[in-house]
């Protein structure tokens, strides 16, 4: 039975739809979108590169109408680079801010202790920027996580590649920061070197506060290492290649692509263009339409003079085509509920990105949106990130 004041309220919506002060998509709520990164700390930069991408991927679509008529909102959440805090940003984007899907950012740790929460919850987590092997490859069924990333098994065998074809390297020994993130790159690397018959000199740990890596080092000269695979985020990367420039060993470095997500340049000088790391796309490279319409606002709405002036380039790049693919399964969805949105992301036929054109990139068994032939390597040179020489 209808109340007096509902029967008020229902009157007072129609005038205002008659009048045109309300339409049906300001009366639609918003559909949500969840960021859980490194907001802070030593790996800032990186959330906020995902935070341009996601963002502009977000107003493009929201100047088209939307998703399913409704305007996509971006709420936020700092982990800190630590998974209890990762994990407790995540319940509550999921419970209380009721996000339709999540993204995440550069630490494997944080993104594999949210990785059970997403598939519990049924709720699509894209990982945009941690390569951690287990993130995707989880062992749940159906499996709500994605990744518009690389992969560590496979950034590890282009590392090892990379070292043998680049620097002949022989012998490289492997200095791993001592956390998940590692760990999966311990496994992947010993694989990927067996399989290329390459000896490895040794493999040396380093923790994230870490002042000095001389030992460690030391050990893996020693040994004849005749290359060093680094996997660090900025601050440890920054100290390994500080000790080894202190050590006056002018050794080959091949890294992964957690240097880029912090102040390493910055916090290495000059040495820091001795390492070649992996990133999944160069906005140096001849950008398609697409790549054209993002530096465009990227260049209005941050200030962005030109690709030098790109930060951490692959968070705002997978982010980016991250959100557009999500946004076309929401609408092929018809759908904001999580098991349509998983079986749509599976079930997209082809998307124009910026990295790439993507076709089919994602299968009910097979969630990795990035290949090993969309990575390039790059260096440093001064503050600009740019394609190796």
């Amino acid at each position: 039975m209808r109340t007096a004041f509902s029967t008020f309220r229902l009157r007072t919506v129609g005038f205002a739809l008659a009048a045109g002060l309300l339409t049906p998509v300001a009366m639609a709520q918003d559909i949500k979108v969840g960021l859980v990164a490194a907001l802070t700390g030593q790996s800032a930069q990186s959330g906020e590169a995902i935070t341009r991408g996601l963002t502009i991927a977000i107003e493009q679509i929201n100047a088209r109408g939307g998703l399913l008529g409704r305007k996509v909102v971006l709420v936020r959440r700092d982990d800190e680079s630590s998974p209890p805090k990762g994990v407790a940003a995540a319940r509550e984007l999921i419970s209380s801010e009721k996000v339709s899907a999540l993204f995440g950012g550069i630490d494997t740790p944080v993104s594999l202790a949210i990785t059970p929460i997403a598939n519990q919850s049924r709720t699509p987590f894209i990982s945009v920027w941690a390569a951690g092997t287990g993130i995707t490859v989880n062992g749940a069924n159906p499996n709500y996580v994605f990744r518009v990333s690389a992969q560590d098994d496979l950034v590890d065998i282009a590392l090892v590649r990379y070292a043998s074809s680049r620097f002949g390297a022989k012998k490289p020994g492997l200095v791993l920061v001592n956390n998940a993130w590692g760990e999966s790159n311990d496994k992947g690397l010993r694989a990927a070197a067996a399989a290329a018959k390459v000896e490895l000199a040794g493999v040396e740990k380093i923790e994230m506060n870490d002042v000095d890596v001389t030992p460690q080092l030391s050990r893996l000269r020693n040994a004849g290492a005749d290359a060093l695979i680094l996997v660090a985020n900025a601050a440890p990367g920054a100290q390994m290649m500080k000790s080894r420039e202190r050590m006056g060993w002018k050794v080959p470095v091949v890294s992964h692509w957690g240097i880029s997500g912090g102040r390493f340049d910055e916090l290495v000088g000059p040495s820091a263009s001795d390492a070649h790391f992996v990133q999944t796309y160069s906005f140096f490279a001849p950008p398609n339409e697409t790549g054209k319409a993002v530096m465009a606002e990227l260049s209005s709405r941050y200030g962005v003079k030109g690709p030098a002036d790109v930060i951490a380039p692959v968070g705002t790049a997978n982010a980016y085509d991250a959100m557009r693919l999500l946004g076309i399964a929401i609408e092929r969805a018809k759908s904001t509920e999580g098991d349509a949105i998983r079986k749509a992301m599976e079930d997209i036929d082809q998307y124009v990105g910026l990295i790439k054109t993507y076709k089919r990139p994602f299968s009910a068994t097979d969630h990795e949106g990035l290949a090993p032939e969309d990575y390039v390597m790059v260096q440093y040179e001064g503050s600009r990130i740019v394609p190796v020489k």
